[in-house]
Order: structure tokens, then sequence, then C-alpha cells
């Protein structure tokens, strides 16, 4: 029969409110305007995937099943907000979302109408965060869309461009449909923001390709990439390099190329150093490949960016001039602060920007050089000897030996290495790393590291073992995409156009 009262409803259980977050923020690409990846807090272990969003909501695979897309770094505010670039459409079109670092909430978003240049291999679309805590989006026809804090919930993006807002006003859809931000954005300690842009077309400005300076008020200036190199064989600005800043905020790194003759054909390039203020040039290098000495390959295909050392050593990563005479690897370049070469270079530099750790991070390391650089170290099997032994390393940008795959070549020491965990195939291969730019943790002597096996590593450099690991998903051949730690300590990272957030519990 039944019948008496009934139970009372339970009372809903309140959703618990994160803790308010204030830590150090991860700006953007490499973290900082020198591209370090070096956290300034400890990363949390990686316990499990605490949220997770698309960064391409309509990923374009290729006949093989691989992924040949960059992703941009999303960055972190102070407050733990993460800001994302978002892919929308299968050609293009791009959004920013803004979500709460510890439940992934979204906290605002906003549309862009940022159109790509062209390009072979999906390039990176990156958002940027200054000192003053405002946030940076490219938009169309080379402005920028700057938001004054990334934090609020309520906010617009407001545009700036750097040859004037009455020239783009004027005819905004002949600039949108010639001129493309081409490069991440990298901001100095005063908030002056730096890029490259590519040109396609006459326009009213009669802008050619070169690089850009924004100041905070919005007033720009620009040089073309030719002028700045002092060749009128170079185009552009080498696409998704993002500017490196000297220590000293004098000196803005970046690399420009050539065309090419068709996508993914070979291209070279400079490395040049322009004053800050005025964008003169102070220094450039014709990049060169050091094994046979002519031209490097400078390729749009690739994230190759600067990365500036604790002593003012400038690093960047190119391609050897003859495809697979190095396995593709490439060769890690190295210069001091105005570009003079300043040593051995390291035996990998394709499509990478080495974190800067202290050489304290590596406790069996017995050299003289105050850092060392981590990067990824694959040795591409089927391409030249490359035997697929995939590999992690640490390097003495300041101590040499001899190359295991040119012997007449002295290259960068290796410190430690580490080979990857997963058989490719029937092995010995191994998976790749996939990664361009990887998360320093020096509290936990540690790097954090993407791999095409779909899994995200902990590579403990204390005992030279991939200590701990999450996974994240079934795997597949991408692009090399970056790692990072949000203010919480949260990791970060981009595997089959999906960003996750990895907590310890």
């Amino acid at each position: 029969g039944g019948g008496g009262t009934p139970a009372p409803s339970p009372a809903p259980v309140p959703t618990p409110t994160p803790t308010p977050v204030s830590g150090p923020p991860w700006y953007g690409y490499g973290h900082d305007a020198q591209h370090t990846a070096v956290s300034a807090v400890a990363s949390q272990n990686l316990g499990r995937i605490a949220w997770q969003t698309g960064v391409d909501l309509a990923p374009q695979y290729a006949s093989g099943g691989e992924l040949l897309a960059h992703y941009g770094s999303p960055l972190v505010t102070t407050h733990n907000t993460v800001i994302i670039p978002v892919k929308t459409t299968a050609a293009g079109g791009f959004r920013v979302d803004a979500r709460n670092g510890a439940t992934g909430a979204l906290v605002w978003s906003a549309g862009t109408d940022y159109a790509m240049p062209p390009h072979n291999w999906l390039p990176s679309y990156n958002v940027l965060l200054t000192m003053q805590g405002r946030v940076y989006a490219p938009g169309a026809g080379g402005k920028l869309m700057m938001r004054s804090d990334g934090d609020a919930a309520s906010g617009t993006f407001a545009p700036q461009v750097f040859y004037g807002a009455a020239a783009y006003n004027g005819n905004s859809a002949a600039f949108d449909g010639s001129v493309f931000i081409n490069t991440p954005l990298t901001a100095d300690d005063q908030g002056n923001v730096f890029f490259g842009f590519q040109v396609t077309g006459t326009n009213p400005a009669g802008l050619v390709s070169g690089i850009a300076r924004v100041a905070p008020d919005g007033t720009g200036t620009w040089v073309s990439a030719a002028t700045a190199a002092g060749d009128a064989k170079i185009d552009k600005p080498a696409m998704n390099c993002a500017p490196a800043i000297s220590h000293d905020g004098a000196l803005v790194y970046i690399a420009v190329n050539n065309v090419g003759s068709a996508p993914g054909a070979f291209q070279w390039g400079y490395l040049l150093a322009l004053d800050s203020t005025t964008l003169a040039t102070r220094a450039k290098v014709l990049l060169l490949d050091p094994n046979e000495g002519t031209h490097a390959w400078v390729s749009d295909d690739g994230t190759a960016s600067p990365v500036v050392g604790t002593d003012g050593r400038v690093f960047y990563g190119i391609l050897e001039h003859t495809y697979g005479s190095h396995n593709a690897r490439g060769w890690l370049l190295q210069f001091d602060a105005f570009l003079n070469s300043a040593g051995v270079p390291g035996s990998f530099g394709w499509d990478v920007s080495p974190s800067v750790i202290p050489a304290s991070m590596v406790p069996s390391y017995s050299g003289s050089s105050t850092y060392l650089l981590a990067q990824k170290y694959n040795n591409y099997s089927g391409v030249g000897s490359g035997d697929g032994l995939n590999r992690l390393a640490v390097l003495d940008p300041q101590a040499s030996q001899t190359d295991t795959i040119t012997p007449t070549m002295q290259v960068m020491r290796e410190v430690l290495t580490i080979l990857g965990p997963t058989v490719e195939g029937t092995g010995p291969a191994r998976k790749e790393w996939c990664i361009n730019t990887m998360a320093a943790d020096p509290m936990r002597n540690s790097m954090l590291a993407n791999n095409e096996d779909g899994v995200l590593y902990r590579w403990d450099l204390d005992s030279n073992t991939l200590s701990q690991s999450v996974r994240l998903t079934a795997g597949l051949g991408e692009a090399y995409t970056p790692t990072l730690v949000g203010a919480d300590g949260a990791v970060y990272a981009i595997n089959n156009a999906i960003l996750f957030s990895i907590r310890a519990s």
C-alpha cells in the first residue's frame, strides 16, 4: 500500500567556487619575450585531465591521417584565466575564448576577422598577454585587436592599426585582402607589441611585407623586410617566427625569408636584430647551413623562433640546405647579441624553439655553463640515415662533441637525452616528440613534453626518466605544438586539435 509523507528532496549541493589564484602568468609563445619557456611556478602532478576544449573545430587531416596544422600557444593570466585561440571553420575563421583555468568554464568569447596568409601547412594563430595585463590578438588587414583586461567577462576588442586607423577605415577591404599578420605577437616590458606581416598585393598605404611595432597608445611604425635585410630578394618575415627581445629591451630579433618557388619549396633568409624603438637594423646574419656552407632552409612550414639565453646569446633553428643530408633534423645556430657566430651549432633545429633552463636543473651536469638548452631531438626514420630513435635532449651550448650523424661536424654537447617510450610500427623506431616549445619547471627539475603517442610526459632531469604521464588521445602524427604551465601549476598541452588541462587531482 504505501502512504505517509514523501521524503524531502535532497538539498542541492553547491558547486565549489575555485580558490582565487594570483600566480605567475604565461604571456604567449615560449612564455616570455625571450621564449625561454621556463615556468615561474611549480607544475602540478600529471594526475588527470581536468578539462579539455577544441582549438580547431574543423581540423583538416592529410591523406595519411596526419594533422599538418600548427596551433598557437594559449596564454594564462595572473588570475588563471586561460585565453585560447580557436580555429572555427575548415578554411579558417578564428575566435578567442577565455576559460577559468580551474574549471574550464567559459569566461568570455570574442570573434575575430583574422585571415591567414598564403600557406602550405596551417600557420599558427597566437594571442598575447602584456605585462600591463592587456590581451592582443591578430585581426584582418594587419591590425591588432586589444582587450584591456583578459579576466573581465565584459569587454571588447578594440582595433589598433600600425599604419593608421584612417587609412584602414578608408578602404578596409583592400587591406583585409592583402595584408596578413604572419607571426606570433611579442611584447616588451613597456607593452610595445612586435610582429611580422605579409603583403600580397597593392594597398592604399603602400605597405609591403615587413615588421611592425605598435606602442601601447596604438601608434605604429614599420619597416619592410627587404629594407631591414638590405636584400631585395627577401620577401617577408618567416612564417610563424615569433619576434624575440633582448633582456635590456634594446633589440628585436626576427627571421626574414623569400617566398619560395612553390608551397613547401626551399626558402632561405636572414636573422635580423632591429632597434626596438625605430626598427632600424642593428645587425643581420645570412642563415647558412653550417655543414654545407650555403643557404640554410628557412621554411614557412616550421615555427622556429629566436630564443635569447640569459647571457644574451641568440639561438635559431634552421633546416639543412639539402633536405635529408642531416636526416631533416636541421641545425640550431647560435650567435651573440649582435649576431656574430658564438659557437658550434646544435645537432637539431627543425621547427623548434629550445627552452633555456638553469644548469642547476640537471644535478648531474658538471660543466661551466650557467644555462642549458632543452628541446626535441628527433631522428626521423626514412630520411637520410635517420633511425627513428626520436629523443629529447638537454644540450650545453658552450661545449662540443662530434656529431653522430655528420662526424665532420662539432655540435653542442649532449648533457642528457631520453628516448621516446612508444615503439613505432615494428620498431626499433619510436614515436616523435611533437613539441615546438617545451615547458620547463625549475622547481621540479623537469620538462613537460607532448608525444605523437598521444601522451603528455614529465621528463625528470634528476633521474633522466619519464616519471609521470597522462594519456590525452590515441595519438597521431601532427605538426609541433607548445606545452605550458598555468598560474596555479596546471599543465596544458595540445594534441589532435584539442587543448587539455592537466591537474594533480
